[in-house]
């Protein structure tokens, strides 16, 4: 019995195996990132480092246009720092260029999203917002929510957690 494997399945198998750093590439990719959260999205490109490289905020509803490349990573997140989505995951790898009739490239829309967070999340998140960081203690909560509470959103950090999960699978 053969098994085919869609376009989709092994673009994703590729990019497990990517390191989650920007390889060179001659492969152009053009796309079109719509922020369709109700916060401001701000976009970073992984360079050939790893290290994340702010290309500016989208407000909602805004779109940021990009020529960019195939092994060239992008992560998103909110003002707050939290987790934004590319497409439905937390990482987004460009796809191969397409072209018009005429020659000119055709923009890819990539959506920009937030996860659907957990009631725990949710509520840390609208904590962080309405307290100041040193009045945490004072609540008369659990001491590991407080702890939670202190452990605000880390871009290096989440860049450093993605690449352990990618390792690890």
């Amino acid at each position: 019995m053969i098994h085919s494997v869609s376009k989709s399945e092994q673009m994703a198998e590729q990019e497990e195996l990517q390191p989650l750093r920007s390889l060179h590439s001659l492969e152009p990719s053009f796309v079109s990132f719509q922020n369709r959260c109700s916060c401001r999205a701000e976009a970073w490109w992984l360079d050939f480092a790893g290290a994340p490289v702010s290309y500016g905020e989208i407000s909602p509803g805004q779109w940021l246009r990009m020529n960019t490349y195939q092994t060239h990573p992008w992560i998103f997140r909110a003002s707050d720092g939290s987790a934004l989505l590319i497409d439905s995951r937390e990482v987004y790898f460009p796809s191969a260029a397409e072209y018009r009739e005429d020659g000119h490239p055709l923009f890819r829309t990539v959506t920009v999203t937030s996860p659907v967070y957990s009631l725990q999340e949710y509520c840390l998140k609208l904590i962080r917002k309405l307290v100041r960081e040193t009045d945490i203690d004072r609540l008369e909560i659990p001491g590991f929510l407080k702890k939670e509470l202190h452990r605000s959103p880390d871009l290096l950090r989440d860049i450093q957690t993605l690449r352990a999960q990618r390792m690890s699978s």
